[in-house]
């Protein structure tokens, strides 16, 4: 009998290894689906954490959006584009729905984490008063989430619509593959752009929930890359709640002096560049590897956990 051909980054093998989505290319479309329903689920969900307050809840109903945003960026080939391009634009769109009241809870506790001269602190203190006027209510941002919840419920329709009976170990890894390069191009530019660096933060945090999902059919090799990943993610926040800040500043600054207001942005900036500067910096690491790279690390990270301990040893790879 002829033994069946692997993909080079893609030998995983049939047999002697732990059983696991990655082997079967229908299992893993149905642990893809199951994923994105969940994630479904968490942001229906959300609607019940206002009891604990609007920030949780939209925190939450957000970070359920961006994990299935994940989850169709690294499908990647195997979803038709013009499907993959809608179901995207979908739950941006929700997630977006929902910025304006994440402005307005995060707005105070950013510009409290910032020194401020006696004078600014007047002038953000008119602003947050300003800003705060404009807060939704309850029911306003209960129907919010509601409606993100429902949009996203109906690309979870589509998706189990459009996507191929089979989804490869190759498809996801390509998709992976172009995830990380989209975070890494957007590394390099964000040391010209706090926009770049906005987006750098947005790709790393999906390349972080999409490394998450793939070590739960893996391991804990896998498990390693999705916490370095996500480690920077998390470092990126607060210079992104201050590029958040700085358009919210000049958003609420109705009846407030401009030299005040300018004064305040700059004061902002100053932090923000020295954030920008020390986390470019300190993820480089994080992004040395080309794409390419990456993706046979990750591929070789999830055979490794996916190999018996006694298969490791006899072929000498036990660590």
């Amino acid at each position: 009998m002829t033994a069946l051909a692997y993909p080079e980054h893609d030998k995983l093998g049939p047999l002697g290894s732990r059983a696991s989505a990655l082997h079967d290319p229908i299992e893993l479309r149905a642990k893809l689906i199951q994923e994105f329903a969940s994630c479904v689920q968490q942001a229906k969900d959300a609607v019940g954490e206002l009891d604990h307050g609007s920030t949780t809840a939209v925190h939450e109903a957000r970070k359920a959006l961006r994990r299935a945003r994940s989850l169709i960026m690294i499908i990647g080939k195997a979803l038709p584009k013009h499907e993959r391009r809608a179901v995207l634009q979908a739950l941006q769109d929700a997630r977006r729905s929902l910025s304006t009241v994440r402005d307005h809870a995060v707005a105070p506790a950013t510009l409290g984490a910032i020194e401020l001269s006696d004078d600014d602190r007047e002038t953000a203190k008119r602003i947050l008063d300003n800003g705060a006027a404009g807060i939704p209510a309850t029911s306003e941002i209960k129907q919010l989430l509601g409606e993100a919840a429902a949009r996203a419920a109906a690309q979870a329709e589509a998706l189990e619509a459009a996507l191929p009976q089979q989804v490869s170990w190759d498809d996801i890894l390509d998709g992976v593959r172009a995830l990380y390069d989209e975070a890494r191009y957007a590394r390099r530019s964000s040391k010209r752009s706090r926009q770049w660096f906005h987006n750098w933060r947005r790709r790393t945090k999906e390349l972080s929930y999409a490394l998450d999902f793939l070590a739960r059919q893996a391991g804990p090799r896998v498990l390693a890359i999705h916490h370095e990943l996500d480690a920077v993610a998390d470092v990126l926040g607060p210079a992104v709640d201050r590029i958040m800040l700085r358009d919210y500043v000049v958003t609420h600054a109705t009846g407030v002096p401009a030299d005040a207001v300018d004064h305040l942005r700059r004061t902002i900036d100053r932090e923000l560049d020295d954030l920008m500067k020390m986390t470019r910096k300190d993820a480089r690491d994080a992004f040395s590897l080309k794409p390419k790279k990456f993706a046979r690390r990750l591929a070789k990270a999830a055979k490794r956990d996916l190999t018996p301990p006694d298969d490791e040893r006899s072929n000498g790879t036990a660590s």
